[in-house]
């Protein structure tokens, strides 16, 4: 296939995206939006690998179902709502009852976790003396870190609150984020506000305590604009989730490039940048003064292993475990109680493979038809990364037989609706992840006018991606000023 090269001056773009996740659908809709306000727009182009935008958002819909692949649900950040505002979708916003009880599955019971002090008092999770230990831990009474060594989460958690707190509630917690190992996750990565407060005042509730009182910045009133929303709930909209990168790219229009392979990346001699893509029409080049990488981490180190090294052998530090999302359905009779509540997590060590259960029909009205209840499941992850290795009939028949251990009171054959494995799945902020990080950065302080915008740096979640990725315009932004007002100096000498 033949190279088209660019010309002349004119066909230099302004910003480069590569990846049409939600990171990079949010930041290109940021500098659009931006361009509204400016006389000359600047000049943007959203290339996606595959044929279809959202990247791990995947909506599923059949047989009077409706089923997420990936993220099930975000909490409602400002920044979110405001995106969702933005493309129109304030009105297809919908919340799921923030009163609704999670549970923990604990030997052979479900057990709603304690959300309040009363209902730490009251809860059978906990022993006495594990809550008892709790309490002297959140108060400060803490021995020392051992050694110098960075602090595994399952390390920090059993240092401040006692081993009980960390098997029962901690771990499933980290499976539910990141379907990850505690013996290998970064306290400081994974849980930095958690690892904040513990270093401001010795334990968490002094921590958060005395966080209060040195904060004195005043907080910003809530933009009238927006859905009003209040503390856990979590959101999602009336066709799913997926519903969002629609309407992105859909403002977005001919900005928007499907079925580009991102196939090499190099640096010009004019302090640009030369990306040359494979498309449907042939292979094309593109030249742009910025690029914005919002590829996994493993995508990114093969994209910038020529320009690069040793930020490429940084990114391959970061792990992505398999793990797959199992969705079925079973009639409301087959089950041992009603399903209200946003579902349940299984510690390790009860005998159960799956990480956890999504009641989806429960958390979000429209979702199943009358009479059935629908599961999204999750199994696999750091702990169980040998679920790579079955197949999609196996897969669905180990977390249905976990779930007539933890839900179902008969074995009533399930309605399977999707087994999507994802080989890799969640990027894991395992121990030496902040070192990883700075010597990314380093390496970035090099290359000016490119960009790492991607989930493998300071969280997963969806409200994380669009933070990450409104700041990342900002400051691609102000690098193109920057460049513009030296080009125009440059000029006029």
């Amino acid at each position: 296939m033949q190279t088209t090269e660019p010309t002349n001056i004119s066909n230099v773009l302004d910003t480069l995206i590569v990846g049409a996740g939600i990171s990079g659908l949010s930041l290109a809709h940021a500098m659009q939006a931006e361009q509204e306000s400016n006389q000359k727009p600047w000049q943007i182009l959203l290339a996606e690998k595959q044929g279809r935008v959202g990247g791990r958002i995947v909506t599923s819909s059949g047989d009077g179902f409706i089923w997420e692949e990936g993220p099930n649900s975000f909490s409602p950040t400002p920044a979110l709502l405001k995106l969702a505002v933005d493309v129109g979708l304030e009105h297809e916003l919908v919340l799921a009852d923030r009163r609704l009880p999670r549970y923990i599955y604990w030997q052979g019971e479900l057990m709603p976790v304690p959300m309040n002090p009363q209902a730490a008092i009251a809860t059978r999770l906990l022993s006495f003396p594990g809550k008892l230990r709790a309490v002297i831990g959140a108060l400060g009474f803490v021995p020392p870190a051992m050694g110098n060594d960075e602090e595994t989460v399952f390390e920090f958690f059993q240092r401040h609150l006692g081993i009980e707190v960390t098997q029962r509630l901690v771990e499933p917690f980290v499976s539910g984020i990141y379907a990850g190992d505690p013996h290998q996750l970064s306290a400081a990565a994974a849980f930095p506000r958690i690892v904040r407060l513990a270093d401001i005042g010795g334990g968490l509730l002094a921590g958060a305590v005395l966080s209060r009182r040195m904060s004195v910045k005043p907080t910003a009133p809530p933009d009238p604009k927006l859905p009003k929303t209040r503390p856990g709930e979590l959101g999602s909209f009336r066709e799913g989730i997926e519903a969002l990168p629609r309407a992105i790219a859909s403002r977005l229009g001919e900005r928007v490039k499907l079925n580009w392979h991102l196939l090499s990346l190099r640096l010009t001699e004019g302090q640009t940048y030369l990306a040359e893509f494979s498309t449907p029409s042939g292979n094309v080049c593109i030249e742009s003064r910025s690029v914005v990488l919002t590829t996994p981490a493993y995508v990114t180190a093969d994209l910038l292993q020529p320009l690069h090294p040793q930020i490429a052998s940084a990114l391959r530090g970061i792990s992505y475990p398999p793990v797959a999302c199992v969705v079925l359905a079973y009639p409301v009779e087959a089950f041992k109680i009603p399903l209200r509540g946003f579902g349940n997590l299984i510690p390790r060590g009860q005998g159960i493979r799956t990480l956890g259960t999504i009641w989806a029909s429960s958390l979000f009205s429209g979702r199943a038809p009358h009479g059935w209840n629908l599961l999204i499941n999750f199994i696999g992850g750091a702990t169980f990364p040998a679920i790579a290795s079955l197949d999609k009939k196996q897969i669905a028949a180990a977390v249905h037989q976990d779930l007539c251990h933890t839900l179902l009171k008969k074995n009533v054959e399930p309605k399977v609706l999707a087994v999507h494995l994802w080989q890799r799945a969640i990027p894991q902020y395992t121990k030496g992840h902040h070192q990883r990080l700075e010597q990314i950065n380093q390496g970035l302080q090099q290359l000016p006018g490119l960009y790492l915008c991607g989930n493998y740096t300071d969280g997963v979640a969806l409200g994380d991606c669009v933070r990450r990725a409104f700041d990342c315009a900002t400051n691609v932004r102000q690098f193109l000023q920057k460049q513009k007002i030296n080009n125009s100096n440059s000029n006029k000498k």
